[in-house]
């Protein structure tokens, strides 16, 4: 071989290792996938909620993709259905064999709490989509990262609200103020109870009682005779969908009233609550993640041209308006393709975590109105400094509208106290 072929060859080698650095199979090759995997409860009795927070996903994949993927490479998301915490380990080997350095899921608090750490366990990172249980982001892992709003700022943003904007309405000074807390037996629950008290309790309320329950077989009577007696101002009801929901029915019928009512986990944040109890969901408060509500107005240019677009999106394949489920699996799935694995300088779990904790957008970068600043040290680790989060009213059946903060608001607090 001429000393002029074998430099021609050497080259062509060159060329080819090049090619691959830059996830390119060959030039004439397809390019190689950036595969993610997902994990969803797509098969339990949550399922269409979690099928709401899988299409944010799946959406803000397609718009990275659109652009040019991550550096020419498309993102191809590796779906596992995770009904039950079991199954969580199966699903995270099984996504370490096929290739994924990142997971995203998986809707429901107790899943991902189990899911997160078998995740990292593998040597993999785990990035929440929308469950808000503390523990969560409260065990300093360092592959675990949540994009949005935790139990605590759910809990404390009620806490917050009742004394700034409700307390006085009543007549009620943060000394003389009374509150009930109905929480439901769980880390999703609990999460949000307690940083709601803790945010009354360091706002001067004093007069704070709590009744427990079992979300799966709740028994409301002796809760209910436990209210009668201590008549408080307001009530924060943390609760499940179908338990949020048979509560209010049996606070109504049981011939109880309040001040105010504030839910501040997932039963008042959902159509389901406002379609199943009409005019008796009116009034209610809910402490949530930003939905389809909220004023674009605070949000970047960028940020309100994206939600243009993912709205479009997602109108074409459901019909319908985003909800909050799908704006935070998209909100969440848009900060990891775009903004986490465009600045990895590897796209392996190393890499991946040094880029999301390097990043700090400001607030209203992202389509829900988040900005981005993990906790980069201590029991938090991981969880999101600049998540947003908003309180809405049902003002009429089947119509909410945002009343706090001011820069998301769409409306003015109405009805407090709540008509009898």
């Amino acid at each position: 071989m001429s000393r002029l072929t074998r430099a021609r060859l050497g080259v062509l080698s060159m060329a080819a290792v090049l090619l691959a650095g830059c996830g390119l199979t060959s030039a004439a090759g397809p390019p190689e996938r950036v595969a993610v995997g997902a994990i969803f409860p797509l098969g339990a009795s949550s399922q269409p909620q979690a099928a709401d927070e899988l299409q944010g996903v799946r959406i803000a994949a397609d718009l990275v993709n659109a652009g040019g993927g991550v550096a020419g490479r498309p993102i191809q998301l590796d779906v596992r259905d995770l009904d039950t915490t079991v199954a969580a380990q199966q699903a995270a080997d099984s996504l370490r064999r096929d290739g994924v350095a990142a997971v995203i899921g998986a809707y429901s608090s107790t899943l991902s709490i189990t899911a997160s750490s078998d995740v990292a366990r593998d040597g993999m990172v785990y990035w929440e989509s929308g469950a808000v249980a503390d523990r969560l982001t409260g065990r300093g892992l360092p592959a675990v990262f949540r994009v949005g709003a935790d139990g605590a700022d759910l809990g404390g943003n009620s806490g917050r609200f009742i004394v700034q904007h409700l307390a006085a309405p009543l007549g009620r000074t943060p000394a003389s103020l009374s509150v009930f807390l109905v929480t439901a037996d769980d880390d999703y629950a609990h999460s949000v109870a307690d940083a709601a008290s803790a945010a009354l309790g360091a706002a001067g309320v004093t007069n704070i009682a709590q009744s427990t329950y079992d979300p799966y077989a709740p028994y409301w009577p002796p809760i209910l005779d436990t209210i009668a007696r201590a008549h408080p101002d307001v009530l924060v009801l943390s609760s499940h969908i179908p338990d949020g929901i048979a509560f209010r029915r049996a606070f109504l019928a049981a011939g109880l009233h309040v001040g105010a009512f504030i839910g501040s986990t997932m039963a008042q944040c959902m159509d389901d609550f406002g379609d199943a109890l009409g005019q008796q969901a009116v009034g209610v408060f809910a402490s949530d993640r930003p939905g389809d509500t909220f004023n674009s107005a605070g949000l970047t240019p960028d940020a309100r041209a994206l939600y243009e677009r993912f709205a479009a999106v997602w109108r074409q394949r459901t019909g319908a308006q985003p909800n909050d489920d799908g704006i935070d699996g998209f909100a969440s799935a848009w900060a990891l393709f775009h903004d986490v694995l465009l600045r990895a300088a590897r796209l392996d779990a190393a890499g991946i975590s040094a880029a999301a904790r390097s990043l700090d957008l400001p607030n209203g970068s992202l389509p829900n109105g988040a900005g981005v600043r993990f906790v980069s040290a201590g029991q938090h680790l991981g969880q999101n400094l600049r998540a947003a989060a908003v309180i809405w009213q049902w003002q009429a059946p089947r119509h909410s509208v945002v009343v706090w903060p001011p820069v998301f608001s769409t409306g003015a607090i109405e009805m407090v106290p709540m008509p009898v």
